[in-house]
């Protein structure tokens, strides 16, 4: 008969089955690389044993994960990304990772649909590096002295030290960016 699952126990055993099947892996693959039997997996996976403290790190070691990864709590929130916009700039924005990835930096989706206007009160600096893809149209991206076109399929990355802005240029624009923790404040600051 099959325990009494507690919510993490369910979610952890759905997680290290998950994990399992999406690297192709039969129970007899993982027992090798977790030394626990088959038969134990089985009957981890099936919620008839319980996950003891030891086998949850054999486990996640031998999935490839840490111990966090799989005990973490399921419970997302929100997941849907709702779209920001900033009229007065034209803008609208999707966050697109809640939490800053690796080295603090955030990934958004920009759909700028004014141009950018060359002005001292328009560009800005700050430390670090700017990323971006133009997904459709052309994005006009102010760099200094240089005004510079980058269309639909093309990139562009620039140190953020020199003074920049970007706008559509011919119509509706949208663009993917990675940027640093320095940018997404400079760039996002009105989306907290």
């Amino acid at each position: 008969m099959a325990q009494e699952d507690g919510g993490l126990d369910l979610l952890v055993r759905q997680r290290v089955r998950g994990l399992r099947t999406s690297l192709g892996w039969s129970l007899d693959d993982l027992s090798s690389r977790s030394g626990m039997s088959a038969s134990t997996l089985s009957r981890i996976e099936n919620g008839r044993r319980r996950i003891g403290l030891d086998q949850l790190g054999a486990l996640a070691q031998a999935l490839g994960v840490s111990i966090d990864m799989l005990v973490e709590s399921a419970d997302d929130g929100d997941v849907v990304i709702r779209p920001q916009h900033n009229t007065e700039r034209g803008t609208t924005t999707w966050m697109l990772s809640r939490e800053p990835g690796a080295h603090g930096s955030t990934v958004a989706k920009m759909r700028f649909t004014r141009p950018v206007v060359r002005g001292s009160d328009v560009l800005r600096v700050h430390p670090g590096r700017d990323w971006f893809t133009v997904l459709s149209g052309t994005l006009m991206l102010l760099l200094g002295e240089r005004t510079i076109l980058v269309e639909a399929g093309q990139a562009a990355e620039f140190s953020t030290m020199v003074p920049h802005a970007f706008g559509a240029h011919g119509g509706p624009a949208e663009a993917m960016g990675v940027f640093d923790h320095d940018g997404r404040r400079s760039h996002f600051r009105q989306f907290g």
